[in-house]
This record gives structure tokens, sequence and C-alpha cells, in this order.
């Protein structure tokens, strides 16, 4: 298995390649001298935003001081060329009470799959599974799931019935039981 570890990146971002309704999703970690994009989907952008502010402030409460860091926003967009480097299967998301940070994984393979699996001689795997770890300040990762929020609500428009998305050319919706307008 390989471990792709920033500790802290430079930068950590999320973005989009496409247009709304046809988008992909990456994750991308950098530093001086190397870059990593990782394919995500949607709905685990938007819920590692809500999971990382929920421990954030559960975190702050206990601690004092962590709730209320704001990191400054990186409201640039990816950097090219984009190649994806894996798909993520699973997110894992903690806090490291030592050093006071945020730690993020993003797994190409169900961690708790592969723990029960094992490798029978302990080796690691080559060209095996690969898992994404970033550490973050409260700071940042308080910035990095407000432009997660952000990225995520940039899509399609949602229908004022049903909540769906709006295509460009319109859409069926269920709640006006398929009439077209």
């Amino acid at each position: 298995m390989s471990v792709i570890e920033y500790d802290p990146p430079e930068r950590f971002v999320v973005g989009t390649v496409g247009p709304p309704g046809d988008r992909t999703f990456y994750l991308q970690a950098s530093d001086g001298h190397r870059r990593h994009q990782i394919a995500v989907e949607k709905v685990h952008v938007g819920v590692l935003a809500e999971r990382i502010e929920t421990l954030l402030d559960e975190v702050g409460g206990l601690e004092g001081g962590v709730a209320a860091a704001v990191g400054s926003a990186d409201n640039a967009p990816l950097d090219t060329p984009i190649t994806e480097d894996f798909r993520v299967v699973a997110l894992s998301l903690a806090w490291d009470e030592e050093r006071r940070v945020v730690v993020i994984e993003c797994h190409d393979h169900d961690p708790d799959e592969l723990a029960e699996e094992g490798d029978p001689q302990g080796e690691p795997l080559v060209g095996g599974p690969s898992t994404l770890r970033v550490v973050l300040s409260p700071a940042k990762a308080r910035a990095f799931a407000r432009r997660c929020e952000t990225v995520v609500s940039a899509g399609r428009p949602s229908c004022p019935f049903c909540g769906g998305p709006l295509d460009p050319e319109g859409h069926i919706c269920p709640r006006a039981n398929g009439y077209r307008r």
C-alpha cells in the first residue's frame, strides 16, 4: 500500500472540471516539488465539509479557540494539468490531539476490507491500494471546508418544486407529475 503524505501541504483545495451537471470533482494537494489530484464524488465533498465543520466546532467547544479559527480563503482554480492519480472510495477524518491538527485520508479502497484481508507475507503491495493523507491546521481546515461548500453549491440550480437539479433544457419534475412548463 502506498501512502502519499502532505504534512502540511502548501496547497490543498477542491475544484471541478466541466460544466454544471457534468462536473468532475478533484481534491488537489501540492507542495514545492510535487502535486497529486484525486477524483471524488460531489457527495464526498459535501460530507467532508460538513464533518470538518462539526469536528472543529466540537474540538473548539472542548479546548477553546479552534471554533473561531478562520484561514485565508484559497479561491484560485486548480493547478493544471490535471491528471487523476486515483478515484476516492472512502474518506476518513481525524483530530490529532497531540499536534492539534486535522488529518484527512482519501483511500482508493475500503480500509476495513484491506485490514480484514491483509497481506499474507506482511509485505507492502507494489502498485496496490493508495492513500492520500493531508494534515491541516484548524484554520486551513476551516477554509478548506468553506471552499468545499462553495464548490458544491456552484452547480445547477435546484427545481423549486422537487429540489432536483435543473438542466439548461429544464427537467421532468415528479412533483408536477411529469408535466413540462
